[in-house]
């Protein structure tokens, strides 16, 4: 990290007075970026040159007075006293996939691995209140992809997106990367403290925001098109009519990417997102694989082998992760012939409520399948 830091400063002293610039915003910005070439190039233009790219007046004087910059010097010293980076996207390390969005951010605030953020992501995004459904199969989604060799992308926010990164963190060898609706020096919501820190061991987290942004509602949109921008294709998991996983949506079809849809339960409010994005041609998603098999096929081969190991070795692995309710209940199961979940509380002599836990539990963890009729079977393994 101190590597980066000791960078000469004065090369992002005019990216970050840049994305200071009161009014000029990351779509102005990028307009500029490319007509001028660099941001040294703009703040030198003439005020006559400014104004023929059709920018706000008090925008093309902000930047001709050169102002930004002592704000930038500013803020510059936090971004190092915070032991942070700056990325700007004239690098190669700035996410490839992000730069060919319409209006990327000039500059990012980077802590943790900047390596990951060119790697191939999934976003994973979905409702702040989840039902206990939805948290399960965030973090059974996040974990099985991350096994793969994808990283998981989400929004640090509590609910689906916590669930998300903590899916993927528990895989081996996962990796996360979290994206700020706030500056990079600001732990929101309070109670992901212990999260983001993991994150920042294990992945990277990125804002746009300067140095103690607020987390101000109007953030989060801006916020989603980067979640959206960065991965091959974002998985919506639970989403109400008008939350904001359903903007991550719609911004990830501006943007080309794949969209994916977790089915629910049509009576629950949390389930209109994702059901209605799968009425709209989103693909379905139960497992992983639903998943993988929609990537490039240039992507699929660079991921992990799915299996390696023997059917006795995977066995074996499953078993020893089984809990002491879930191994007599998987023990009682067979992959060719179907029990009912009543059966099961009278063999295993567990109580009913014990047998329906355990067997949730079996089924995220893809070795108990259920069929119509509260019948389970096990899983070929």
């Amino acid at each position: 990290m101190q590597a980066y830091l000791s960078m000469d400063s004065g090369g992002y002293l005019g990216w970050l007075a840049l994305a200071l610039t009161p009014g000029l915003g990351a779509r102005m910005a990028g307009k500029l970026l490319r007509e001028f070439g660099s941001p040294d190039a703009i703040f030198n233009a003439s005020l006559t040159a400014l104004e023929a790219q059709r920018i706000p007046a008090a925008v093309a004087q902000a930047i001709h007075s050169r102002r930004p910059w002592s704000d930038a010097a500013k803020e510059l010293a936090q971004v190092q006293e915070a032991g942070c980076r700056l990325l700007t996207w004239d690098e190669p390390a700035y996410p490839t996939r992000l730069r060919e969005i319409y209006d990327p951010p000039p500059v990012l605030y980077v802590r943790g691995n900047i390596e990951l953020l060119n790697r191939h992501m999934i976003s994973i995004v979905g409702a702040r209140r989840p039902t206990p459904y939805g948290n399960q199969m965030s973090l059974k989604l996040a974990r099985d992809l991350a096994d793969r060799g994808l990283v998981i992308t989400s929004g640090m926010a509590r609910g689906i997106d916590a669930s998300a990164h903590r899916g993927a963190l528990s895989s081996a060898t996962g990796t996360t990367i979290g994206i700020l609706g706030c500056g990079i020096d600001v732990v929101y919501p309070k109670e992901n403290k212990k999260l983001f820190e993991e994150v920042e061991q294990r992945g990277v987290i990125i804002s746009e925001f300067p140095m103690g942004t607020f987390p101000a509602p109007q953030n989060f949109p801006i916020r989603n098109r980067i979640i959206a921008g960065m991965a091959l294709g974002v998985v919506v998991v639970e989403g109400e009519e008008y939350s904001g996983s359903l903007i991550t949506a719609r911004l990830a079809m501006e943007f080309g990417r794949e969209v994916f849809g977790v089915p629910g339960n049509a009576t629950q409010p949390s389930s209109f997102g994702p059901n209605q994005l799968i009425k709209q041609g989103a693909k379905l998603v139960t497992d992983w694989e639903d998943v993988v098999e929609e990537l490039p096929t240039p992507v699929r081969a660079e991921l992990m082998p799915v299996e390696s190991a023997s059917a006795e070795e995977r066995a074996a692995l499953v078993e020893a992760g089984l809990g002491p309710t879930e191994k007599p209940l998987y023990d009682l199961l067979s992959v060719d012939q179907a029990r009912h979940v009543d059966e099961l509380v009278e063999v295993s002599g567990l109580s009913s409520s014990e047998v329906l836990a355990a067997l949730f539990d079996l089924e995220m963890k893809s070795v108990v399948r259920q069929l119509p009729g509260k019948q389970f079977l096990k899983v070929l393994l």
